[in-house]
């Protein structure tokens, strides 16, 4: 019989409210578990036990979902021993294992007794084990250092399980212990990364999307869809708001000086979202800036964005250059997606010399004689709402 075993992250060093990180957690698990089959989940110890429950559950697909579950430090596929014995243990360890060891040439054992009451110490138990591969792979040597193959043995509560080496998690906080926020989300590179590392940090997402048909198109908005399906792979489902925002747009590049066409784009957006967000009951706002990228990331231009937004901007990539924040959406799969030639509306009438450092008395000056703020209501009126749950292809 095999298993997975899930070692938690940074939980472990949280105090008096650790079980609702752990319960959060194995609710997660739970719920990007639920289209593979059936799977009982035990938590003990700092580690969790994934355990299918039939024939029919791919463990493949089990470790290559729990890879993205947030507040895993680490997974292990591991074979169970029939009798949490000394005898099961020698006779599991090189048969589990045996490809393994075959292909290799040095390896160690190291053993983990979490149940005391098991009668050998950990010492003991690498003694033995070491001994029992050495005689069913004799060509084998012990490198204690730097060996091609370690032996896992961990004798735990229900069972005493053997395993090869760990396969690093995903990291970070259980999605739902960090409040709610919304993501600004266009059809880039960066916002998708951002709305990525938000939810590593526990935060449960609602995408806000802007359109603006006909200058941008179905596709675009399809893009955008394909986009939170695969943030969605790490922090579950999300809800996408689509705002119809050509009119607004329209009026901008009608009624506003030119070189504060973006800035105040991205104010309006700001407002938007904020409502937006609040009918959610999410409590601040995600961005995809960085800092200096283009004109509207300056400090100024910032600045100015932020007195529109009323509630908290997070902007994970603030301080991350162009090449960090494309490695990040490749790990995501998210960048052949992000590169697709659909323009979104951040990129309709463009100014050919956008203001850098705007002055927020002039900006707001030029809002107020433009009247935009009376076709918010309107906008948010008309939200088309889709749901994307993390339910593979």
């Amino acid at each position: 019989m095999e298993i997975v075993l899930v070692k938690l992250g940074e939980i472990v060093l949280k105090g008096l409210n650790r079980r609702q990180f752990e319960d959060r957690l194995i609710k997660n698990i739970k719920n990007t578990l639920k289209y593979v089959g059936e799977c009982e989940i035990k938590n003990a110890q700092s580690t969790i036990s994934v355990i299918p429950q039939n024939s029919f559950v791919d463990l493949d697909e089990v470790c290559e979902r729990i890879s993205r579950v947030f507040g895993i430090v680490s997974y292990s596929r591991a074979g169970v021993c029939p009798e949490k014995t000394m005898e099961s243990v020698l006779k599991t360890a090189p048969e589990y294992l045996a490809d393994e060891l075959r292909a290799a040439k040095t390896f160690k054992v190291e053993a983990k007794r979490s149940d005391k009451k098991f009668p050998l110490k950990s010492p003991e138990i690498c003694r033995e084990t070491g001994a029992a591969v050495l005689r069913a792979f004799p060509h084998l040597r012990v490198d204690v250092h730097n060996p091609d193959v370690t032996v896992h043995v961990e004798i735990r509560d229900f069972a005493a399980y053997i395993h090869g080496k760990p396969l690093r998690g995903a990291g970070g906080i259980p999605v739902g212990t960090g409040g709610n926020a919304a993501v600004l989300i266009s059809g880039g590179i960066d916002s998708p990364v951002a709305a990525y590392m938000m939810a590593k940090r526990g935060v449960r997402l609602t995408a806000i999307h802007f359109a603006s048909p006909p200058y941008t198109s179905e596709r675009a908005e399809q893009k955008v869809v394909t986009l939170l399906k695969k943030v969605a792979k790490y922090s579950g489902d999300i809800t996408m708001y689509t705002v119809p925002f050509t009119r607004i747009q329209e009026e901008i590049r009608r009624r506003c000086p030119e070189e504060l066409f973006t800035i105040i784009m991205r104010r309006m957006m700001m407002k938007i979202a904020e409502q937006v967000a609040r009918s959610r009951r999410c409590s601040a706002l995600i961005t995809g800036e960085s800092l200096g990228q283009v004109a509207s990331q300056t400090i100024d231009a910032i600045a100015c964005t932020d007195a529109a937004a009323g509630m908290p901007v997070f902007r994970p990539l603030i301080g991350m250059d162009k090449q960090e924040i494309i490695d990040i959406s490749y790990k995501i799969d998210t960048y052949e997606t992000s590169i697709e030639p659909y323009e979104d509306c951040c990129t309709v009438f463009t100014p050919k010399h956008p203001r850098t450092k705007p002055v927020l008395e002039f900006v707001e000056r030029a809002e107020k004689e433009a009247e935009l703020d009376s076709m918010i209501d309107e906008a948010v009126a008309n939200l088309k709402i889709t749901y994307i749950n993390n339910k593979e292809d």
